[in-house]
């Protein structure tokens, strides 16, 4: 059994139709421009080598493209239709000479080390509300690898409140979706995502709400 469907892929049929805008949950200008926004006011610097865990098709790629630097997007996504839908579909032939193919990794085990580069900051939206809870730790390991000290990776995730039982479907008033403790989409307690990673170099922060419209909350991990 799969533990998602986002290793689907995509068709040219449903390509031309801009389904993949919605395979990554619609809202595609809202949250491509609000994670851009909010990576700005959290001090990413054009001059940043940043990663986009879980780029997807670029619907906040283009966004990042756009105002880094040359050559300092690097995205990393499981499903190779979707990112070859964001580099030939959502980028205009200025951002891809901006954006090399080499920096655009398709790997479901965050092997971000692939890039040989060290990142000071990194982001993951709508990757582990997605993802049993392992992965998360999985991710953490994988980036340990590619950061050093101060280094950080900002991450949304449904979050049961702690006086609530984990074991059983929520619904997040916030976008009104449900979520369960043991299928996709997850919820996690923010104390089980402390106790998630513990032994590894990340110290852990629930930075809370960032308008996701979907209710989604955002956590940052920095790299010890």
């Amino acid at each position: 059994m799969s533990i998602n469907d986002y290793h689907k892929k995509l068709t040219d049929e449903k390509l031309e139709g801009n389904e993949h805008r919605n395979f990554v949950g619609s809202y595609w200008d809202e949250i491509g421009s609000l994670q851009f926004n909010f990576m700005k006011d959290f001090g990413l610097k054009p001059s940043m080598q940043f990663l986009d865990v879980g780029c997807g098709c670029m619907r906040g790629g283009r966004f990042f493209v756009s105002w880094l630097d040359e050559g300092n997007y690097f995205g990393i996504d499981m499903n190779e239709s979707l990112i070859k839908a964001g580099y030939d579909r959502e980028l205009s032939q200025e951002l891809k000479d901006k954006l090399p193919v080499k920096n655009l990794l398709i790997d479901d085990l965050f092997r971000v080390n692939k890039f040989n580069v060290k990142f000071s900051m990194a982001l993951a939206i709508s990757v582990f509300t997605h993802l049993p809870l392992a992965y998360l730790r999985l991710c953490l390991i994988e980036l340990a690898r590619a950061t050093e000290e101060g280094a950080v990776l900002f991450a949304t995730f449904f979050i049961c409140p702690e006086d609530r039982s984990e074991d059983d479907s929520l619904m997040h008033e916030q976008g009104g979706v449900i979520t369960f403790p043991f299928s996709d989409p997850y919820h996690f307690k923010f104390s089980k995502l402390s106790n998630s990673i513990k032994g590894l170099p990340w110290d852990i922060e629930l930075v809370g709400d960032w308008k996701h419209p979907r209710g989604q909350l955002m956590v940052r991990f920095v790299r010890k």
